[in-house]
């Protein structure tokens, strides 16, 4: 009976093994982890070497200190797993970010924590994390900047200390999902106002002193100049949020909207010089979103990176069949297959070009190389053959690398099922486009273009039903209508 015990355990711990596979962190180089190992020192001693300057000084107060710089720098540890957690691929410079936000909040807590609200100190960079790097590690690092303070004579009101924890972690919520600039503006205006009421509830109308007051503005304590400052903070941190974006490789819902406004120089090129490539990039979209959707995965981010996944195409359209009118093809006139793989590993690399040459985010430009991976350039590596060449598979394979996440790994299953489901009669039967998509989805597997993606066995069951779906709806039938000579119907 115990070994029948043991022996389900096992089987249930790979099953589980296998429907999640584990997602490793990007490394971070040494170099980068020192810096930030010291620039973590560094907030420790900041928020706790006021402990040192008790006189006398004992064994217990050297204790205590040693105690309160070890929480803090255990802390600071904790926020950065907390980060990589919840963004796996998140950069060196996006942890020197969240630590750097940290250290400037306790600096300005020694320096002017009798003149600024905490509020203004707490809520504007917790919008910045939350936008950037995601709610739960913004929650993560207000909790920290919160509960710690470097000067303990310095003791917050319990009620203001509320109001501080309640709308630093509304923001941190609602900054994740915000997907515009407009919505960040909204924000900005009633998180002060709302502060300002919770304060008047709690605090009371005595702290209220807007008239014969000339510094009201800085006035620490005050519930008006407190909210009032907020916003001006808040408003601040909205115009720099795309500077810290550019400088740190922050991907927020509000970059990737704009990033997708088809009116964007490279995607508006890509409509007229390459029309073929554009729809194709239309339809890969529709089934993409709507895979992802039914993962819970990130629809912006896949949205986005679909329209510019095949850009690079722009550098030669008409070596690619979409973009041809089925007069010639310029790889029959070329006769070599070597020279045309070398061609279509050329639209990758040429829209890594296009990619830093206009600037485009990493986690966008990822989608150029991934979604072809390391698949074989079959038909041209099939002529090859033909001609009796003896050549290596390898140079018919694209570089890669395979898809490291599961938004790129979707986007290579939709450009292989899109011309597939588009290609199947319309009387089809939703059977045989099922057995389509599986085939093509398998065949995928099999060539371990998803071992790298995190994609679990549910989650391509669904995939596959997404496509199906989005299969379904476009496959409608057009009834041809009557014309005579003076008019038509529609």
């Amino acid at each position: 009976m115990q070994n029948i015990t043991t022996t389900l355990k096992k089987l249930f711990y790979l099953w589980r093994r296998s429907q999640l596979p584990a997602k490793q962190p990007i490394k971070i180089s040494r170099i980068d982890n020192l810096i930030i190992f010291l620039v973590c020192i560094l907030i420790s001693i900041i928020s706790s070497y006021k402990l040192l300057l008790i006189s006398p000084l004992n064994i217990a107060d050297i204790f205590s200190w040693l105690l309160t710089f070890t929480e803090i720098l255990i802390s600071i540890g904790v926020l950065i797993l907390v980060s990589k957690k919840e963004n796996p691929t998140i950069s060196s410079r996006q942890i020197f970010l969240i630590i750097t936000l940290l250290l400037a909040v306790q600096v300005t807590k020694l320096a002017l924590a009798a003149t600024i609200s905490p509020l203004s100190m707490i809520i504007p960079p917790a919008l910045i994390i939350s936008q950037g790097m995601g709610s739960i590690t913004a929650l993560a690092w207000v909790s920290i900047a919160s509960l710690v303070w470097p000067d303990p004579e310095i003791v917050i009101n319990n009620n203001l200390f509320f109001v501080l924890l309640v709308f630093a972690s509304v923001v941190s919520l609602l900054g994740g999902r915000i997907r515009s600039r407009a919505q960040l503006l909204q924000l900005s205006i009633f998180v002060p106002i709302g502060s300002f009421f919770s304060q008047w509830i709690l605090i009371g109308k005595d702290k209220i002193s807007i008239i014969n007051k000339q510094d009201f503005v800085l006035a620490n304590g005050d519930i008006f100049s407190d909210s009032f400052l907020l916003a001006i903070v808040m408003l601040f941190t909205i115009l720099l949020i795309p500077i810290f974006e550019s400088i740190f490789g922050l991907l927020t819902k509000a970059r990737l909207l704009e990033l997708a406004d088809k009116e964007k120089p490279l995607i508006r090129r890509l409509s007229l010089e390459a029309p073929g490539t554009f729809e194709h990039t239309l339809l890969i979209c529709g089934l993409a979103e709507e895979a992802t959707r039914m993962i819970g995965g990130d629809i912006d981010l896949i949205k986005t990176g679909a329209l510019y996944h095949d850009v690079g195409k722009l550098h030669a359209p008409n070596w690619f069949i979409e973009n041809q009118d089925g007069s010639k093809n310029p790889h029959d006139e070329l006769d070599d297959p070597i020279k045309s793989a070398e061609v279509l590993q050329a639209h990758v690399d040429e829209g890594l070009k296009f990619a830093r040459k206009n600037r485009l985010p990493k986690l966008i430009a990822n989608f150029i190389p991934e979604h072809q991976g390391t698949l074989k350039m079959g038909y041209f590596f099939q002529k090859a053959k033909e001609k009796n060449l003896d050549i290596n598979e390898y140079y018919f394979r694209y570089k890669g690398p395979i898809p490291q996440s599961k938004e790129t790994a979707i986007l290579m299953l939709a450009d292989g099922c899109e011309a597939a489901l588009r290609a199947m009669n319309i009387n089809a039967s939703d059977k045989k486009a099922l057995e389509t998509i599986s085939n093509i989805i398998y065949s995928r597997q099999k060539d371990g273009q998803l071992d790298d993606s995190n994609l679990s066995k549910g989650e391509i069951f669904l995939i596959k039903r997404a496509f199906l779906n989005v299969w379904k709806r476009i496959r409608h039938r057009r009834i041809q209508y009557p014309t005579s000579k003076n008019n038509t119907f529609s």
